[in-house]
């Protein structure tokens, strides 16, 4: 169901878009494709800064990180098949 929104542009942004307007795309179209766009953005930087702060609580509970150039060198081995040892983790 879709809703009916007003939106108030600047004149100077509404000649931009009407300018980058493509055929293919009213206007119309080409605003409600840039806030999908820039919604799932938003989405998905709350995502990463929500994963970011579960990580952190985890380090702050167990104390256990790895050491980040074992963690490139283990990735770089597996993917040229080079036998390899994961990396172990280590207590702060």
């Amino acid at each position: 169901m879709s809703a009916t929104t007003i939106l108030k542009l600047p004149d100077d942004l509404k000649a931009r878009i009407a300018a980058a307007e493509q055929p293919d795309k009213t206007p119309h179209a080409f605003m409600v494709e840039a806030l999908r766009m820039q919604t799932e953005l938003a989405e998905r930087r709350r995502e990463f800064f929500q994963s970011a702060r579960l990580a952190q609580q985890e380090v702050d509970q167990y104390g256990l990180v790895y050491d980040a150039d074992e963690v490139f060198s283990y990735m770089r081995d597996r993917l040229a098949g080079r036998p390899t040892q994961e990396p172990k983790p280590v207590k702060l």
